[in-house]
């Protein structure tokens, strides 16, 4: 772990120009209503190997014909060329098993007497298909700060700032924890959250500052 208190070059010099965007884009996350949890939820089964682009297109077709209400089969949204979804078998079949228990899921999503951890642990356990970072990825996306969303551009940051030694090339969940742990501990010392940075990181990967 670095011994700082301010985050080097390029990231300081960046975060400044886009720090703005980035709390707007944060309190764009705290707004979604609970009417639209079902949506990102489904937004993060089908990014794994697939766009987010894609995923974004099928999501807003799948919400336009009122999947969640009529429950019938997105086979042919996940596969359709013009944004088409890897894997549209299984996660057509997740998709349709997440919308049959969501109902029992959102009481605890909108508890706020439940710490993100929490959530995170009772999204994992009900939710098939799901691992840490996509878990992480959907709370970020409803409003829940804190989680660590752990992909391969995030963890290329953290490396170069020194906040792990090395970039695994597998992650179980005590690594990930432990992970997320030491970014945490450096998100204090230089006074900049977690989801602050992990936008930031994004941002400095992609030239947006995207869910």
């Amino acid at each position: 772990m670095p011994a700082t208190n301010k985050l080097p070059e390029p990231w300081c010099s960046t975060y400044e120009e886009r720090r703005i965007a980035i709390r707007r884009r944060l309190q764009d996350f705290a707004n979604i209503p609970a009417s639209h949890y079902f949506y990102e939820l489904a937004f993060c089964i089908l990014t794994p190997q697939s766009s987010a682009a894609n995923a974004e297109a099928t999501i807003a077709e799948l919400e336009r014909d009122k999947f969640l209400e009529r429950g019938f089969d997105p086979m042919p949204y996940l596969r359709d060329p013009k944004h088409y979804i890897r894997f549209h078998n299984t996660k057509a079949k997740r998709l349709l098993a997440i919308r049959d228990g969501f109902a029992g899921l959102l009481p605890s999503l909108i508890n706020k007497k439940l710490s993100q951890e929490a959530k995170r642990e009772i999204v994992l356990e009900q939710v098939s298909g799901l691992g840490m970072k996509e878990t992480s990825h959907f709370l970020r996306n409803i409003g829940v700060r804190g989680l660590a969303i752990l992909d391969r551009h995030i963890l290329r940051h953290l490396h170069r700032l020194e906040v792990i030694d090395t970039i695994p090339t597998s992650l179980t969940t005590n690594r990930y924890l432990d992970i997320e742990s030491r970014w945490k501990e450096f998100s204090k010392q230089i006074g900049i959250s977690l989801d602050e940075l992990d936008l930031l990181f994004w941002s400095m990967e992609t030239g947006e500052i995207r869910k």
